[in-house]
């Protein structure tokens, strides 16, 4: 089969993925074995593959944002059957049974591995994932259009969650790639007033369009104070700006996996009136179900450029440049 790899993650200007042919894995005992239908483009996989993310597996495939069709599933389970639809996550094992698998809080779990990461992903033609990290997917989407749900979306649910917004509230959004562009649908669908700092024409006019009050520039105030707000570009100096756009009270939410360093804070000006910062690690099985039985019941627009799997690394070399609004999608 066709697979991209990463062996020595450098800056994806430097050409870090190689193009192979590999043998076509073979799933554990509990695994399925998944034809990739298509596999999202994530800003994970780009700290993956530049060395921001320490290496896990060496070579590793990355992706994991995968909508596949089941193709060789365990004969003792009935969850999924051969010829199903399946999504696989990034969330890809927790050992169940440490203090935070049993509070409900498996995206903490120190055991934790990672599709794309610590296990090969969907920059493939095949790929495997543990039946009970398999997910089930909404109907009325396309493989295209689903696959950006799968860690952008989730990873966005779970990033708003953690920004306290309330109902009807205002939000801030801070960068509007792949996730925040589906956020900030979930937030409007909340009855939420929604500002977007980003830069990129491509970027302020998918926000406009999808019904945001305002955009303006990355460190740019928002037209009125924030109840909550969420970064999804990884600049640590934009968190000051954010902070300082926060109401009383407010909360700001840090989405992604990797964040440049944080400037210095002044308390008054920043955090004085119990306003708040919050990061966000991954996500559980049970938030990545309750955020696809959202989209199942209020559909999303998502906002997909497709390349073929062969340009995989153009794909990624676009998402570090900016180059396209929403998301990438690679098809096999």
């Amino acid at each position: 089969m066709l697979a991209w790899t990463v062996r020595d993650p450098r800056p994806v200007d430097e050409h870090p993925l190689t193009r192979e042919v590999l043998d076509i894995p073979r799933p554990g005992p509990d695994e399925l074995l998944v034809r990739v239908l298509a596999c999202g483009v994530c800003r994970t996989d780009l700290h993956v593959v530049e060395g921001d993310l320490p290496v896990h597996r060496r070579p590793v495939t990355p992706g994991h944002e995968v909508v596949g069709e089941v193709i060789e599933a365990p004969s003792d389970r009935t969850d999924f059957a051969v010829g199903d639809r399946v999504g696989i996550a990034w969330l890809r094992h927790t050992c169940g049974v440490c203090r935070y698998c049993r509070r409900g809080a498996e995206n903490l779990c120190p055991e934790s591995r990672y599709t794309g990461w610590d296990a090969d992903g969907g920059y493939a033609e095949y790929a495997t994932v543990p039946v009970d990290y398999a997910l089930r997917l909404p109907d009325g989407y396309s493989d295209d259009n689903l696959a950006p749900l799968l860690c952008a979306g989730i990873i966005g649910y779970h990033a708003l969650r953690r920004a306290q917004l309330p109902e009807g509230g205002v939000l801030g959004i801070y960068g509007f790639g792949g996730s925040a562009h589906i956020t900030a649908q979930v937030a409007l669908a909340r009855h939420a007033r929604v500002h977007v700092m980003t830069r990129g024409d491509a970027a302020r006019e998918l926000a406009l369009a999808l019904g945001a009050e305002s955009v303006q520039g990355p460190a740019d105030p928002p037209p009125e104070p924030l109840d909550s707000a969420i970064m999804f570009a990884p600049a640590g100096e934009l968190v000051p700006p954010a902070l300082e756009a926060l109401d009383a009270g407010g909360t700001l939410a840090l989405a992604g996996i990797h964040l440049t360093d944080v400037g210095p804070l002044n308390y008054q000006r920043h955090l004085f009136r119990e306003k708040q910062i919050r990061s966000v690690t991954a996500n559980t099985r049970a938030q990545a179900r309750e955020f696809l039985d959202f989209a199942a019941r209020h559909p999303l627009r998502v906002s997909t450029h497709r390349y073929p799997l062969d340009h995989a690394d153009r794909a990624l070399s676009d998402l570090a440049h900016g180059r396209f609004d929403g998301a990438a999608v690679l098809i096999p």
